[in-house]
């Protein structure tokens, strides 16, 4: 069956988001950025902030419990839009595409309720989508099948009627499972042969890989 929706993740795949690309900056060295966010700011801290924890929580818990480490805890929320690395190279030209060709697009994003405005006023073709689920308004997180089902039950769609991408192999798992069709995102490039062979996108454009 050929797809005739297509649902991207956001963080990873339209959106370059690292912590350490913050962490950089505020400590010596790669080895101090990777202990503070493998024993800090860890990503079960952030994902609570995704499943809907505001920052306020979660930050005053950490700080509590690390009063040494408060000006970098505290940095993971007022200077979160250091961690954008801007978007990932020649797909929100995909996504483009398929909204003139008129395909509908949507996306389930593993993303903070409270960040995501910010992320938005940033990044404009995040209005693109017809429909947009946010787990942190949601509170429930991929790879949970229930947020796939909330977000089929909004779009009126069957799953497989849909191409999901996502670059983490377990929310891919967790779509396939439900059948949906998917693609495990690399690069722009081999996302757009996927489309092409697919029969969504009619021709290959000249993508760097």
């Amino acid at each position: 069956m050929i797809p005739n929706a297509v649902v991207f993740d956001i963080g990873g795949v339209l959106i370059d988001w690292n912590p350490a690309y913050l962490y950089r900056q505020l400590l010596p060295d790669e080895a101090s950025v990777s202990e503070f966010l493998a024993n800090i700011c860890t990503p079960s801290w952030n994902e609570q902030f995704d499943a809907g924890m505001p920052f306020a929580d979660g930050t005053a818990d950490l700080v509590s419990r690390y009063p040494e480490k408060s000006d970098l805890i505290e940095a993971y929320w007022h200077r979160w839009h250091d961690m954008l690395g801007g978007e990932v190279p020649g797909v929100p030209q995909i996504l483009e595409r398929l909204k003139l060709a008129g395909i509908p697009i949507h996306a389930i994003s593993n993303w903070s309720a409270e960040t995501f405005p910010r992320a938005r006023a940033i990044f404009p073709f995040l209005d693109a989508f017809d429909v947009l689920v946010v787990s942190g308004q949601e509170r429930m997180l991929k790879p949970d099948a229930a947020i796939f089902k909330l977000f089929l039950e909004r779009a009126g769609v069957c799953a497989e009627e849909c191409l999901f991408i996502d670059d983490n192999p377990a929310n891919i798992a967790a779509a396939t499972a439900l059948g949906f069709q998917t693609e495990h995102f690399q690069t722009a490039a081999k996302l757009e042969r996927r489309l092409v062979g697919m029969g969504i996108l009619p021709q290959v454009q000249e993508i760097e890989s």
